[in-house]
């Protein structure tokens, strides 16, 4: 148990160092939009917009997008319930986080988890990709922390997810 505790406490501790530059206006204009791409609005609509105007191959890579956020965001939505963590802004005094943020669960990571889960199959299928999308993922999980909405712990999982789903849809479809 001690060891879990010491996790803990380095995981807040990297939380508040990404937290703490919330005042930062820049950072936070930066941060507060590129989080979204991560929203629901947002890898729905990049999916079904490949899916409806793509050629083959891409469109292929569309479905497998697709396929791969729908079915992350059902094992999001399971991990939501069945560990029911508060958010750090809830459970850390000093975090700092925007008016009327998420009431939900923390862990994991949804935005995280969808962004990855929509830019693996296209980095599989056009690894010169990476160089763009990867880091753009990063940034949104990245963007989970400054902006107070989750622990490094919940992003890391979420990428996992996402990963994990990416790969399994290519692999599938």
């Amino acid at each position: 148990m001690r060891w879990i505790n010491s996790l803990y406490e380095k995981e807040c501790d990297l939380f508040y160092f990404l937290n703490s530059h919330f005042e930062r206006r820049t950072l936070n204009i930066f941060f507060r939009n590129i989080t979204h791409l991560g929203g629901a609005v947002i890898t729905i609509s990049v999916s079904a917009l490949v899916i409806l105007l793509a050629e083959m191959p891409v469109r292929l890579w569309g479905f497998q997008s697709a396929a791969a956020l729908a079915g992350s965001h059902l094992l999001v939505a399971f991990f939501k319930k069945i560990y029911p963590r508060n958010r750090p802004y809830i459970s850390l005094a000093e975090a700092k986080v925007l008016p009327n943020p998420l009431k939900d669960h923390s862990f994991p990571s949804g935005h995280t988890t969808a962004v990855f889960s929509l830019v693996v199959p296209y980095v599989i299928h056009a690894p010169s990709l990476a160089v763009v999308l990867l880091p753009v993922a990063a940034l949104v999980g990245l963007s989970r922390i400054f902006l107070g909405l989750h622990y490094p712990s919940d992003v890391l999982a979420g990428a996992f997810i996402g990963i994990l789903f990416g790969v399994f849809a290519v692999w599938l479809i």
